[in-house]
């Protein structure tokens, strides 16, 4: 497989990659998004309605253009997440991931034997259709396939510790919508900016990149400053709605 996998593009790039949610379920928001020059989408199952058959596609089309793919999954149940790696996506985002136990139980699903209990799906997709050969493919999967879980609790990020020793775990993600709430603590506040530089001290002691999203391109800069090494900026929705209200109002 040509491309590089997600993981290995963090793990090269000389900056924070930068990325946004697509919540549309329409292939013209991905194309037009690549055009723009994000370096990833994130395909939001969990507060979208977006069907596994429309991440295929959109998948098959971002990944064309020159885009990563990422899919955050509704739940961390695991139901969904065999059909979306055979699907070839880059990386999978696993989120309200509070413990452990949980982790590891979302990662092993998503690694090849011994390490996991992912199944071999070789004349699938992400196997270009029996074409790749076995060990590419295997490789490939357990190591250039993002495994990220959210952690969006407050005691998820005071365990961070623990779950960034998950084995195969190679990914991290901040929530910080949830995390505010959970703690119900502004986002300003030195309490929770606390828990924020712990989550990205570990990451950063571990070499695991740290994720997570914002709005404004101001805030981006911010968190690739701070050590974030993927960032989601906006959506697509958000985007849209943003441009006809100014265009509106310019009217």
């Amino acid at each position: 497989m040509a491309r590089l996998g997600f993981a290995s593009r963090l793990a090269s790039a000389d900056r924070c990659l930068f990325g946004t949610w697509v919540k549309i379920p329409a292939l013209e928001p991905v194309e037009i998004l690549a055009d723009a020059g994000f370096d990833y989408i994130v395909i939001d199952q969990e507060h979208a309605p977006l069907t596994f058959e429309f991440a295929y596609q959109a998948t098959v089309v971002a990944q064309g253009a020159g885009m990563s793919v990422l899919v955050r999954v509704p739940d961390r149940s695991g139901s969904h997440l065999q059909r979306l790696l055979d699907a070839g996506v880059d990386g999978i985002l696993v989120p309200r991931v509070t413990s452990v136990d949980e982790a590891s139980a979302a990662v092993r699903q998503m690694m090849f034997s011994p390490g996991g209990d992912r199944g071999i799906g070789i004349t699938s997709r992400a196997g270009r259709w029996g074409g790749l050969d076995r060990a590419e493919y295997l490789r490939f999967g357990d190591e250039e396939v993002l495994r990220a879980v959210q952690l969006e609790e407050r005691a998820a990020i005071e365990a961070v510790d623990d779950i960034l020793d998950v084995p195969g775990l190679n990914g991290v993600f901040l929530g910080m919508g949830d995390l505010q709430l959970s703690s119900r603590l502004p986002s300003s506040d030195p309490e929770l900016q606390k828990l924020v530089d712990k989550l990205l001290t570990a990451a950063q002691t571990r070499g695991i990149p740290a994720g997570t999203a914002v709005q404004t391109p101001a805030q981006a800069r911010e968190a690739a400053d701070r050590g974030y090494r993927y960032v989601m900026v906006s959506n697509d929705t958000s985007l849209l709605r943003s441009a006809a209200s100014d265009l509106r109002s310019s009217i």
